[in-house]
Parts: structure tokens; C-alpha cells; sequence
């Protein structure tokens, strides 16, 4: 006989622990938030990253993680790096039928390949614990390295749009991307990762 198995809930799936081949990624806490602030407070990062203010304060983080636990419409997640933190990876769930994959890292850890191994953890995260068949992602156009990582996730380019920034206090031309559910799955063969409830 099957038994019909929930999906879990957002702050159950929030207690989680996601290991790659050099990275975990954890819920973010307030003992986090002197690193978050010192790696967030650089304008190349806000200046890519819709909501992060510049400069990017300890009061900024503070309210941030206290936004996640006070459970907010999002599935967020430190990376750290031999036990550093270097950045955050999450899932947005403004939009009930279109989760968002959003990231960023610390400037000095650009170009090593964390932003990729990071996406590709919480995308098989996504996929696996949440049944909805597409997850969005965005990035500007004028930020390739942010879309190389998307492509080398799967992600297919579905437009141009607009999006405000809260850095630039403007809007600026985003290039959407979309990830099928069939599409991850058939990608399957780069998941080096692995989860464990914290």
C-alpha cells in the first residue's frame, strides 16, 4: 500500500544541514551576523542583489536573520567554507507557484566555483523536498559570471525584465531564467551533496 508522504512545510524544511564536496550550507544565525555583514557591505555585491541595501550594516543582518526565524517567506542558507562563511544561497516564496533561487558570495571568493556548487545544492534541495515543477532565477545583465552559473545549473533563459534594485535605487534589465523539473532531473549526474537535519 502507498502512503500519501507530505511535502514538508517551510520551517520544516528550514532545519536542515546541506554538504557538498567543499561547502555546507546552514540556516544563519545571529552569532553570523558580523560575517554576513562584512562580506554583504561591498557595492559589487548589492549593486547584483535586488533587496541588499549599501552599505550593508550589523543592524542590516541582525533584522535579516531575525526575519528568518520569525519564519519568512524564505528557505535561507549560509555557505560556509572550512567552517567561514563566504555568502548565501536561498529559495524566495513571495510568489506562491514561482520560488526564486537567489545567492551571492564575499568578493574574495568570486570566480572559484562556490556559487555554482552552493546553487546546485539548493536546487537539488528544491527539487527533492518541494513539489513544484519550475524554480526561477534571475540576474543582471550586466553581471555574467551570475548567469554562467545559472547556465552551468540548467537554468534556460526565458526573457529580459525589470527589476528595482535597492542599491542602485533604480530599476535595471534582469535576464530570467527558468529550471524545469525535467530538466534537473536530467542533470541529475552532478549531485555530490548531501542533507542531514540539524
Amino acid at each position: 500500500m502507498l502512503q500519501d508522504i507530505p511535502t514538508p512545510t517551510l520551517r520544516e524544511a528550514r532545519a536542515c544541514v546541506l554538504e557538498t564536496e567543499r561547502l555546507t550550507l546552514r540556516k544563519p544565525t545571529l552569532a553570523d551576523v558580523k560575517a554576513i555583514a562584512r562580506l554583504a557591505n561591498d557595492r559589487r555585491i548589492a549593486e547584483n542583489t535586488r533587496r541588499l541595501p549599501h552599505p550593508y550594516t550589523q543592524d542590516d543582518a541582525i533584522d535579516f536573520v531575525r526575519t528568518l526565524g520569525a519564519g519568512g517567506r524564505e528557505t535561507v542558507f549560509l555557505i560556509e567554507n572550512n567552517h567561514t562563511p563566504i555568502g548565501m544561497v536561498g529559495i524566495d516564496w513571495r510568489e506562491e507557484t514561482a520560488a526564486e533561487l537567489g545567492y551571492w558570495l564575499g568578493v574574495d571568493h568570486w570566480g572559484q566555483g562556490f556559487g555554482t556548487e552552493a546553487a546546485r545544492a539548493v536546487i537539488d534541495y528544491f527539487f527533492e523536498e518541494f513539489d513544484l515543477d519550475q524554480l526561477i532565477a534571475g540576474a543582471r545583465v550586466v553581471n555574467p559570471s551570475s548567469r554562467n552559473i545559472l547556465e552551468k545549473c540548467g537554468f534556460q533563459w526565458s526573457g529580459v525584465e525589470l527589476h528595482r534594485f535597492e542599491a542602485l535605487g533604480s530599476s535595471s534589465p534582469v535576464d530570467a531564467f527558468r529550471l524545469s523539473r525535467g530538466v534537473w532531473a536530467s542533470l541529475k549526474s552532478w549531485n555530490n551533496s548531501t542533507r542531514r537535519r540539524s
